[in-house]
């Protein structure tokens, strides 16, 4: 059974001793951040935190409910995060029927399937209260993480216009926001988790890089000389906020995909001032438009990178109408160093989607993005090696496939290695790379965030080939046998272990 709402999800929390309440008044100027950064960094990322005091506003705050593998599992109520890839795989797994019996027998499938459909409702929570007239962002208890940001240094200030900056700018960004827009061209509705910079009462800053569909949205708008709809939902149940986060092609509705999560749809509501549909079980709804054309200076934010990402250009959100439940609690997440929550949600991405890479390269068999990598900085591969040069193929075909495009480093190393044990990993790497020949260096598209090469978004990356190497890629001599104790003795160990006194 899905959750419901949000609200169910951290009950569940409650109820499993797994959610800290903090009755003391908590600013979220800054110190919610720490209280939540130390949480994180606690043990197997600590609890999740409700905070029923908030300076300021009357709204409670919750943070860090993804912020285990425990808690994660929970999200998307399962017992392994391999459950989801397992499902896709019979997805993926399904031929196309070719006798009457055959197709038969897929009909249980596909009725399934169509019940994942978003289901469009006219009644929702989340419009509950509906501020049309004087919309203020200012009464909701929206966060600053960090304390530089959204401040505007001599430096910024010296490298951009004046009229370049926002009204105002007291640093708070919404850090858990699901952004639905929608495809002039097509139609076709998108989510996707982009930072909210709040300048005002009723502007805000739209932080979205490039390549993610919003801004491929906007652009079409631009070259319309269209004004764009959109509208920002702030908690949902915990699929869909995962899923606002997901790489998923554009091709395919988060929604839908939500409703396969949760093996029930999702229910969506049309916003109050635009045909934009939103959960409708969202907590807070900000509705608005972007102009085309118009821009400003968005950031510094810290980031999840441990780093501040720069200030920059970016589009600007006009709110039209706010729209909340009355009893509204206000989920935000705190990105910075490794480990923090959004490392899990990383990593369940890297389990779910792991089925989608094997569809394109069969011959991968698992894939870790280690946290101190943030996601976009190192994979590590293991595949069933067939042929010479088989390695560096891997490291081509990754970098031409979607977000695997942004990966600054990819190791790839034989299947009989356990990339989830990085220790290990490590050593056969070390051991098994010749670094001339075994290093392939390109250039190419990276994350906006990369704060390392000499350009913005386009740099160097690098790819390892770690795999046993054969005659036919340059070996002169035969590659010697790893170390292993006969089974035979081992055996006769683990008999005779308490003899020895352990």
């Amino acid at each position: 059974m899905a959750y419901k709402d949000l609200r169910e999800f951290i009950s569940t929390l409650d109820k499993r001793g797994l959610l800290h309440r903090i009755k003391a008044e908590v600013d979220p100027i800054l110190e919610i951040s720490e209280i939540t950064d130390r949480m994180c960094k606690s043990h197997d990322g600590g609890k999740a935190l409700f905070f029923e005091h908030v300076k300021g506003s009357r709204y409670p705050v919750v943070t860090n409910i993804f912020g285990s593998f425990e808690r994660m599992c929970l999200a998307l109520e399962v017992n392994d995060l391999d459950d989801v890839a397992k499902r896709i795989e019979d997805l993926l797994n399904l031929s196309p029927p070719k006798t009457l019996m055959e197709k038969l027998a897929m009909l249980p499938r596909l009725i399934e399937f169509s019940k994942w459909l978003p289901k469009h409702v006219k009644d929702a929570p989340c419009q509950e209260i509906i501020e049309r007239d004087n919309p203020d962002l200012s009464k909701f208890p929206i966060i600053k993480c960090w304390p530089g940001d959204g401040q505007i240094t001599d430096a910024i200030r010296r490298q951009f216009p004046s009229e370049s900056f926002p009204p105002q700018n007291e640093g708070r960004f919404i850090t858990f926001p699901m952004v639905f827009t929608k495809d002039p061209e097509t139609g076709r509705q998108n989510c996707g988790m982009y930072r909210i910079h709040i300048y005002d009462k009723t502007t805000t800053g739209m932080h979205w890089h490039i390549h993610k569909d919003g801004a491929r949205h906007y652009d079409k708008y631009k070259r319309l000389n269209k004004r764009m709809p959109a509208a920002i939902a702030v908690g949902s149940d915990p699929a869909v906020i995962y899923v606002a986060s997901a790489p998923l092609p554009e091709s395919i509705d988060e929604m839908l995909f939500a409703g396969f999560l949760r093996r029930e749809p999702v229910e969506m509501v049309k916003c109050i001032t635009s045909d934009i549909e939103v959960p409708a079980n969202s907590e807070l709804v900000i509705e608005g438009y972007l102009e085309p054309g118009e821009m400003l200076i968005e950031g510094p934010f810290g980031d999840h990178t441990g780093f501040y990402s720069a200030a920059d250009y970016y589009p600007v959100f006009h709110v039209t109408c706010i729209t909340h439940r009355k009893d509204m609690i206000y989920p935000a997440t705190i990105v910075g160093k490794p480990p923090m929550e959004d490392c899990y949600m990383g990593k369940a991405t890297e389990r779910i989607f792991l089925p989608l890479i094997r569809l394109e390269f069969p011959e991968i068999r698992d894939m870790n993005l280690p946290m101190e990598g943030v996601f976009h900085n190192c994979a590590l591969i293991s595949i069933k090696k067939s042929y010479p040069g088989h390695a560096k193929k891997i490291i081509h075909g990754l970098w031409g496939k979607g977000q695997m495009m942004f990966a600054k480093l990819l190791i790839i190393v034989d299947d009989d290695v356990d990339v989830q044990n990085t220790s290990y990993t490590a050593w056969r790497v070390l051991n098994n790379v010749d670094w001339k020949r075994d290093i392939v260096i390109a250039e190419g598209p990276l994350d906006d965030l990369d704060h390392a090469a000499n350009f913005p978004r386009y740099g160097s990356k690098m790819g390892i080939d770690a795999t046993r190497k054969t005659r036919e890629e340059g070996m002169t001599r035969d590659w010697p046998d790893e170390l292993y104790m006969s089974e035979e003795i081992k055996r006769l160990v683990d008999r005779r272990w308490k003899e020895y006194g352990f």
